[in-house]
């Protein structure tokens, strides 16, 4: 596509990526807010643009698990990050499609002249969960609060029992059928019939694969050094969650997690909680022309889609990504590449079957299955369950690697996928040239 706009549109160019490297909750990052990386990845990606700040006018940004201090993390990374203070920001959440969400949204400004220059990405900090009291302890302190004397700030609390002062942390459940992801993950795994060792050897190539990117220095364009404050004598590099030295046989000793009698579902094929920001440079094809900016890549089309959380949760791109590829006006052959977020190798292996499967189609109501996706085309450079899953990140951080990934094989259409939580899925289709 060489035009400046489709459909009337303008045409939306991905000028850079950037992300600081995944962490697992509770190491290197144990100390930052989301906040802090958010902050961090910005001004960074500003700096190596060589962008002038005042040609920025959005930042879209999101998180999953919301600051409480700084629930509009958009804006507060615009402030936090010394950029104008007139840059509009608004904040976005798709679960663990929210930087997906972000890129889309900026995308959508850009490509309808609402906007020239964006900003959009997504930050989450795993180590600093916001931990929630009880009802009944909130409502004891509340009403404490107004007492004038000590007797009566005191009284509200003499009704409580033990178990309202312990500490409530997120939901990690869905709140419309009360299983978890890892649970869902189980259940899809059994319905689907997808093995332990298929699940295995997913999770094997990935950390292959982050491995040999890492080792090829494939990342050192996209991941930035963090010198980690308050006192700057620790530094993050590199992703720490990538093993190179994992084997078949060492995954295979790994006891399931969330049916631990008859699961497969282990710590070693699913994601891993993470800490970790990334961010994209967005402009419209004609302004990076003019600021000399080479695109990394332009956001051809894209989709989102909701199935029943209570069936198949973590099968949304496989009803995503036809509509993408059908709004694209390309066919799975067509494309050179695909991302599929690792959120657990058996949803992974779920989507994979149910793309080429004629009974999925039916039942999704699409004209034939999408077709066989080539798995040596999969996740190249590594996925969520090596790199990690900041969830407000993850989204941003396939995009870069993609098509850096193209660029290097000098190809030209990705397909990235993300499943998301309720029942959610992402699918955007990026080409470079």
């Amino acid at each position: 596509m060489a035009s400046e706009k489709r459909n009337g549109h303008r045409r939306v160019a991905i000028v850079r990526g950037l992300r600081t490297p995944f962490a697992k909750a509770g190491t290197v990052f144990a100390g930052l807010t989301a906040l802090d990386l958010g902050r961090m990845v910005v001004q960074e990606l500003v700096q190596r643009s060589d962008l002038d700040p005042n040609e920025i006018n959005q930042v879209v940004f999101g998180q999953v698990i919301p600051t409480l201090t700084a629930p509009s993390i958009a804006r507060e990374v615009v402030l936090a990050a010394g950029l104008p203070k007139r840059i509009d920001a608004f904040t976005v959440a798709r679960a663990c499609a929210t930087s997906i969400q972000a890129l889309v949204a900026g995308a959508n400004a850009i490509a309808l002249g609402d906007a020239d220059v964006i900003i959009a990405g997504g930050t989450e900090s795993l180590s600093d969960a916001p931990i929630f009291t009880s009802r009944p302890l909130a409502h004891a302190l509340a009403a404490s609060s107004k007492g004038k004397s000590l007797p009566d700030k005191l009284k509200p609390f003499q009704k409580l029992k033990g178990k309202d002062l312990l500490p409530v942390p997120p939901a990690i459940a869905e709140y419309s059928t009360g299983e978890t992801m890892g649970e869902s993950a189980e259940k899809m795994a059994k319905e689907n019939g997808i093995s332990r060792e298929e699940q295995d050897l997913i999770a094997f190539n990935s950390h292959q694969n982050a491995a040999r990117a890492w080792k090829e220095g494939y990342f050192a364009d996209e991941v930035m050094h963090v010198l980690v404050p308050p006192r700057y004598e620790q530094s993050a590099t590199k992703d720490n969650i990538v093993r190179e030295d994992t084997s078949l046989e060492a995954l295979s000793k790994l006891k399931p997690v969330f049916d631990r009698r008859y699961g497969s579902v282990t710590a070693g094929n699913a994601s891993p909680l993470t800490d970790g920001a990334a961010a994209l440079l967005l402009m419209s094809e004609e302004k990076a022309k003019a600021l000399g900016y080479e695109p990394l890549g332009f956001l051809r089309s894209h989709a989102f889609a909701a199935t029943d959380p209570g069936d198949q949760l973590l099968q949304g791109p496989a009803y995503a990504a036809p509509v993408a590829l059908k709004r694209a006006g390309m066919k799975l052959a067509d494309i050179d590449l695909v991302e599929m977020h690792e959120a657990f190798a058996a949803q992974v292996a779920s989507n994979i079957q149910a793309l080429a499967s004629k009974e999925f189609a039916k039942k999704a109501g699409f004209s034939g299955p999408v077709g066989e996706i080539d798995r040596s085309l999969l996740n190249v450079t590594g996925g969520s369950i090596s790199l990690g899953h900041p969830f407000g990140a993850t989204g941003a951080r396939i995009v870069t690697q993609a098509l850096n990934e193209l660029k290097r094989r000098n190809k030209n259409t990705v397909l990235c996928t993300v499943c998301a939580a309720g029942g959610l899925g992402a699918a955007v289709i990026l080409e470079r040239a």
